[in-house]
């Protein structure tokens, strides 16, 4: 068990004259091309350029609820880690702590849309990420001295299985983060499982990192690919050290445990869903930002609901969240009123016209 793990106060960043909390997100995201129209890759003719990561996801989320965020990685000298960064300052992220690799290349992923031919095939993802300039993060990045204040003054710092999966000088990178002394910081970890990214690697990697943070998010069917189970009782037993394990258990609900065995369950809520993609990583920038703020279990987890079903509502990693006076009632509701609510097209309807 990592030393210092006792909830302190959190730490903030003072911007234009107010106290913010900080939170630091680290991880690869990658440019993603996909076909404009739903064909097979070999019939397309024009191709969208956007970008992908989770956790710059998380942080553009994190952003969007008020939070003083950056992520740090690693770009290539290209166009596409210059879209990146110009997209994360777009929506209120940092880049500070952002090296760009005068020789590796940033990743890039190609996202193939299901076939009208095939309904049941699904999407498909291409990944061309090995040897991209993300992979090559190491323990050295922390001797970066944007990258040592941005993570000195967060109350935050987010990871995900994800990078531990890049490289071997990844993982020794989130080895260091997460055994350091906290000092008041809380640290996040998503496992956010990738097979792909597993195939032939040692998994149990995973259970070790996710022993070693504060807050462990998991969904349920990640869990048995991950650490071989899905009973609560057992994934607990698997990381005693964790001050909450967050489980999310797709659309029906998310659950939480804490290390005193206090067990908090929220039903997720009715949502017409366009788009599934990053939801999960929407879920987690609410629920951090609800534990940032101070909010107790449950209305983290309504939050991280929130959050997610604004984003399965649209086409694209996340969604607009509710006005703060919209966001307030829906979070102070009672159980009946939040069973009742339905999410469609961004617009949270229920019986009493929340």
């Amino acid at each position: 068990m990592v030393a210092d793990r006792e909830s302190r106060p959190l730490r903030s960043a003072r911007t234009n004259g107010r106290t913010m909390l900080s939170a630091v997100c680290v991880g690869e995201t990658m440019a993603m091309l996909t076909p404009v129209q739903a064909v097979p890759l070999h019939l397309a003719t024009e191709l969208h350029c956007g970008i992908g990561g989770a956790e710059s996801n998380v942080a553009m989320g994190l952003a969007a609820m008020g939070l003083d965020t950056h992520w740090v990685s690693r770009v290539g000298h290209d166009g596409f880690g210059t879209r990146i960064l110009d997209e994360l300052q777009a929506h209120g992220v940092g880049v500070s702590g952002v090296e760009v690799d005068p020789e590796r290349p940033t990743g890039l992923y190609v996202k193939v849309p299901a076939q009208e031919s095939d309904p049941d095939g699904g999407s498909s993802v291409l990944y061309y990420r090995q040897g991209s300039a993300a992979s090559a993060m190491g323990r050295p990045l922390l001797s970066n001295p944007a990258v040592s204040s941005l993570l000195e003054n967060a109350a935050l710092i987010h990871l995900s299985g994800i990078t531990a999966a890049l490289s071997p000088e990844c993982l020794s990178l989130l080895e260091a983060l997460m055994t350091e002394p906290r000092n008041g910081r809380i640290v996040s970890f998503d496992v956010n499982w990738r097979e792909a990214l597993w195939a032939g690697q040692d998994r149990s990697v995973l259970q070790r990192l996710a022993n070693l943070a504060d807050v462990v998010l998991v969904g349920k069917d990640e869990a048995e690919h991950a650490f071989g189970t899905t009973d609560e009782a057992e994934l607990r037993r698997l990381m005693p050290d964790p001050q909450v394990l967050v489980i999310k258990n797709e659309a029906i609900s998310a659950i939480s445990l804490d290390r005193s065995g206090t067990r908090e369950e929220v039903p997720a809520l009715s949502v017409a869903v366009v788009e599934p993609v990053g939801a999960g990583d929407s879920f987690a920038a609410g629920y951090l930002s609800g534990m940032l703020f101070g909010l107790g279990q449950k209305a983290s987890l309504r939050r991280g609901h929130v959050a997610a079903a604004c984003t399965l509502t649209v086409h694209g990693d996340r969604g607009p969240l509710p006005s703060a006076g919209e966001l307030a009632a829906i979070l102070d509701s009672s159980d009946d009123d939040w069973a009742a609510i339905h999410v469609e097209e961004g617009h949270f309807n229920t019986r009493t016209g929340a």
